[in-house]
C-alpha cells in the first residue's frame, strides 16, 4: 500500500502483479469475460461470478471478492480465450470441464438476456474445452431453465464495433 501512495507522488505508475494462471483463476478470468462479452459488466454478473467462485473453491465472500478481482486483471492482461481455455482444458477432467461450461451459462444468462456475443464466446470456449455440441446444447439449456431468459435482437446500429446494444422495436413492445 505504501508503494501505491508513494507512486501517487514519483509519477510513477503503481503495478499490481498479475496472479498466476492456474484453472481456478482462468475459470474466474473466462466468466468474467462471457459477463464482458455484451459489452455490460452488470452487477448481477458480478455477483452471480462471486457465488461460483465461492461455491467451487470453498470460499467466503470477502475471498471470492479478492479472487474475482485477481481473474478480472487476469481477463484484461490474457487477449486470447483459448489460451484461457486451455489452461483449464489441460489441468481439469472432462465432468469438470463440464462444470466449467454450466457455471459460464449461468453467468451469462444471470442478466435475463442471451446476446449473440455471448453466444459466440461460450460456443468457443466450449470447443476449446473438448465439450461435445450435443453437451455443451444441454448444458446451455439446463442453465437457461433455471431463470427467465430472451434472446436479445440487436438493431443493424447496435452491431457496429464499440456500439452499445439498442432493443429492437419488438423488444421494446413486449415490455
Amino acid at each position: 500500500m505504501f508503494e501505491r501512495i508513494l507512486s501517487l507522488f514519483s509519477g510513477s505508475e503503481f503495478h499490481t502483479d498479475l496472479p498466476a494462471a492456474d484453472a481456478c483463476t482462468a475459470l474466474g478470468a473466462l466468466m468474467v469475460r462471457a459477463a464482458k462479452a455484451d459489452h455490460a459488466y452488470l452487477f448481477e454478473e458480478v455477483e452471480q461470478i462471486d457465488r461460483v467462485l465461492a461455491k467451487l473453491y470453498d470460499l467466503n465472500p470477502v475471498e471470492a471478492t479478492k479472487m474475482r478481482a485477481q481473474c478480472e486483471l487476469l481477463e484484461e492482461e490474457m487477449p486470447e480465450t483459448e489460451g484461457l481455455a486451455g489452461i483449464l482444458h489441460d489441468a481439469i477432467g472432462v465432468t469438470e470441464r463440464e462444470a466449467a461450461v454450466a457455471a459460464l451459462w449461468s453467468v451469462v444468462f444471470v442478466d435475463g438476456v442471451e446476446h449473440e456475443e455471448e453466444d459466440e464466446l461460450l460456443h468457443a470456449v466450449e470447443a476449446a474445452l473438448g465439450v461435445s455440441p450435443a453437451d455443451a446444447k444441454r448444458l446451455h439449456d439446463t442453465e437457461m431453465a433455471k431463470r427467465p431468459v430472451k434472446k436479445a435482437r440487436l438493431t443493424p446500429a447496435a452491431r457496429e464495433p464499440d456500439r452499445c446494444y439498442a432493443r429492437s422495436a419488438d423488444d421494446q413492445e413486449a415490455d
